[in-house]
């Protein structure tokens, strides 16, 4: 692997170390949401941040990044670093190891690398131009990639929660379902690292921020898959809509489902 694709494995690894200590603990969360809704944050995601964000700065010290809990400090930079600590602190909390720490480099704007990594199971799922590999806490590394599935009514389908997608949104994302052989629910971001394995064909979400899609785009992109907002081209922080696909024959019919469209 290259020398970024390298540290951000070893991020993966500071994350870690930082947040493992807080899973299963009776730590307290901070809804971070106004009455009537939860977005938690915990301890454990503030520490992870913290550690990445020394690491990098320790390391790169004129890149940039874009952090959840710690906001942005030069994110115009050529290189700049997207972190997410825990996407998934609903199972953090709930003592569930499908939350994972998202680690993005973004290169002249573009998302290039991408790790996905679960500290409890000990798997990190890196992607860039060397390729998609899974690293195991032993050290084994191994080559991975999406699965061939030419058709909907062939698909494994995935998104965090129904309840995510608003009015037309939500028609959308049912009448995908519908048009699927099996859909299922509350992985976060873990979907994506199983798509890009090879065992889930499409990740379907909606009001995404960036620090939740960009490292999923590099890794996705580096197993054979694509990666798409809802209207065809490129996520933005704008639009948090996003469509993931192990096999590019699923991109316009999945489409056309969500946008109610007989084609795309």
């Amino acid at each position: 692997m290259t020398e970024l694709e390298t540290f951000a494995g070893e991020l993966a690894r500071v994350a870690a170390r930082a947040s493992l200590p807080f899973f299963r603990t009776d730590l307290a969360e901070i809804n971070k949401a106004g009455p009537g809704s939860f977005d938690p944050v915990t301890e454990g995601d503030r520490a992870a941040e913290r550690a990445l964000r020394q690491a990098i700065k320790a390391r790169y010290p004129e890149h940039g990044i874009i952090g959840e809990e710690y906001g942005e400090e030069r994110p115009d930079a050529d290189n700049v670093w997207i972190l997410d600590p825990i996407d998934g602190t609903r199972a953090f909390i709930s003592g569930l190891p499908l939350w994972t720490t998202l680690i993005g480099l973004r290169q002249n704007g573009v998302p290039t690398i991408g790790v996905v990594g679960q500290p409890y199971i000990g798997e990190i799922f890196i992607g860039g131009p060397s390729g998609a590999y899974l690293l195991m806490r032993d050290g084994t590394q191994t080559p991975i990639a999406t699965r061939q599935c030419a058709t909907l009514e062939d698909a494994v389908a995935a998104t965090t929660d129904a309840d995510i997608f608003q009015g037309a949104d939500r028609q959308g994302w049912e009448r995908l379902k519908s048009s699927v052989r099996l859909a299922r629910y509350g992985c976060d971001a873990y979907a994506y690292a199983m798509l890009a394995a090879g065992r889930i064909d499409v990740v379907a979400e909606s009001e995404l921020k960036v620090w939740d899609w960009s490292a999923l785009m590099p890794l996705v992109k580096a197993a054979g898959g694509s990666f798409t907002g809802w209207d065809g081209q490129m996520p933005t922080a704008e639009d948090g809509r996003v469509l993931a696909l192990g096999d590019a024959r699923l991109c316009a019919p999945a489409l056309a489902q969500l946008n109610g469209q007989s084609d795309l």
